[in-house]
């Protein structure tokens, strides 16, 4: 077995391959374990298709299904069957009409020979390398007990692996029929589950293969299973320059002390319409006329929105976007869930070397988690960002207008490298804006406040606020200073 643990067998699944270190490792046996219209099924029609693809022999051994429907289901999720052998040993309709009377044998006994003797006939005939199995729990009701149903299966499994075939078996877990000894017997466990959150699947077991571990979030889809792996972060690259990154607005960067470092993860949090999102594209502009690329995430606006608001204030998107120095993507945060945007983002990030990285906003995004936590999910993505050398800027959102100051809503300031806060404030009756810096994980920064405000010339950061008091309560007082 020392050429299977460096050779790999495609599922036809990329996601699934990838959770899996590359596919799944020949000649073993696999148990998918699911309840009903978990997608057990589809997943091994997936297997099979890949392998008639790549010029294998493949075979399924149907115990339920008719061929004529197997194919049919396949049709409707784009599954290509068309090489695939299909060996249909579901009861036939004369079973019912000439049901037979055993007076002397059990059912199990007289049906198990002939159902064993054609399987054993099929592939000594066709000598398959992928054999799919649905589902072995149908052995069950062909053996007088549990001792008879393991040894059968170890039989028949050893029997593949002697003809040097992959063999995925489905089976279904119920408290009537539990699989623990099918999980001690495969090589590998596969395991489906259909929830009121959606479709997860889990790897628990594989022999001579590492995996990753944990819940990752699937679909299924006219074009089949669709998995998505859960993003671990690794550390970031040795020896990645933190270089700084400028604002482009000079009053800025001198409270930033000359910009953010690039590859850290910046917070820009405040109330709704302080201007966050403006301030997050001030820095994609600035990228731009450095060549980069950057891109938004746009939770809550549309696209069209976006476009006409920066242009009014003097940051040029649309000729941006020309250029293909920025990309903006409008999610639906109810159509996706964490996982699956996730992988959204990677895709991105890894076939168009983006740089710079906006997510707007993070109360949005918490929209798509459907369960899942927010805190950890996005950890688990701002650190995927970082790790790969992007910048990243968090749009955050604070309920009050004024009031007693918040860096963040939902405890996620550990989060940011840098923190910058934008706050309405009401001086002599009229509502004006200030800008300060909370946190510079990587430098020095200035501690004072500064007025913010935007025009159609573009943001403009006043000097520093250092005759007001108790500007973080929203209603500063003046304070002479003569």
């Amino acid at each position: 077995m020392e050429q299977a643990a460096t050779q790999r067998l495609a599922t036809g699944i990329p996601g699934l391959d990838e959770i899996c270190g590359g596919g799944l490792v020949p000649r073993y046996a696999y148990l998918v374990r699911g309840g009903p219209g978990t997608g057990k099924t589809t997943l091994g029609l997936h297997f099979l298709a890949a392998g008639a693809a790549n010029g294998e022999t493949t075979l399924f051994i149907s115990l339920e299904e008719t061929e004529s429907k197997i194919r049919w289901n396949a049709a409707q999720t784009g599954i290509n069957l068309n090489q695939v052998h299909i060996l249909d040993l579901s009861p036939s309709s004369d079973f019912f009409a000439n049901t037979q009377i055993y007076d002397i044998f059990s059912p199990a006994e007289v049906e198990r020979e002939p159902i064993t003797r054609q399987i054993v006939e099929t592939v000594q005939r066709l000598q398959p390398t992928r054999v799919f199995l649905d589902s072995i729990t149908q052995f069950r009701y062909l053996t007088p007990d549990t001792f008879q149903f393991r040894k059968q299966v170890i039989s028949f499994l050893r029997f593949l692996a002697e003809q040097r075939t992959t063999v995925v078996f489905s089976a279904e877990n119920s408290a009537a029929f539990p699989d623990d000894d099918l999980q001690y017997i495969a090589d590998g466990i596969i395991s489906l589950e259909l929830t009121n959150t959606g479709r997860y699947l889990t790897v628990s077991k594989m022999r001579g293969s590492s995996f990753v571990s944990g819940r990752h979030a699937m679909r299924l889809t006219t074009q089949g299973l669709q998995v998505f792996p859960r993003i671990i972060p690794t550390p970031l690259v040795a020896g990645h320059a933190f270089t700084l990154i400028p604002s482009g607005v000079p009053e800025l960067d001198e409270l930033l002390n000359g910009g953010v470092e690039r590859g850290t993860i910046t917070l820009i949090t405040g109330p709704s319409g302080v201007g966050k999102t403006t301030l997050g594209f001030q820095f994609m502009k600035e990228a731009a006329s450095r060549g980069e690329r950057s891109m938004v995430f746009s939770f809550e606006e549309e696209i069209e929105i976006m476009q006409q608001r920066c242009e009014a204030v003097n940051i040029p998107v649309r000729a941006m976007q020309k250029q293909q120095l920025l990309r903006i993507e409008k999610i639906e945060p109810l159509q996706y869930n964490p996982a699956e945007f996730a992988q959204h983002v990677r895709y991105f990030i890894e076939q168009e070397q983006i740089k710079v990285v906006m997510i707007d906003s993070v109360t949005g995004y918490r929209l798509c988690m459907h369960g899942e936590d927010l805190i950890s999910q996005l950890h688990a993505l701002s650190k995927y960002l970082q790790s790969r050398g992007v910048t990243v800027f968090l749009i955050m959102d604070t309920t009050d207008i004024v009031g007693d100051f918040k860096v963040t809503e939902i405890g996620a300031s550990y989060l940011g490298d840098n923190i910058i806060f934008l706050r309405f404030l009401e001086i002599e009756g009229e509502l004006r804006k200030a800008i300060g810096v909370l946190k510079k994980r990587l430098g020095d920064f200035e501690k004072t406040l500064r007025e913010f405000a935007i025009s159609r010339y573009g943001i403009k950061v006043g000097k520093p606020l250092t005759n007001l008091r108790g500007i973080l309560s929203g209603m500063p007082t003046w304070v002479d200073k003569a």
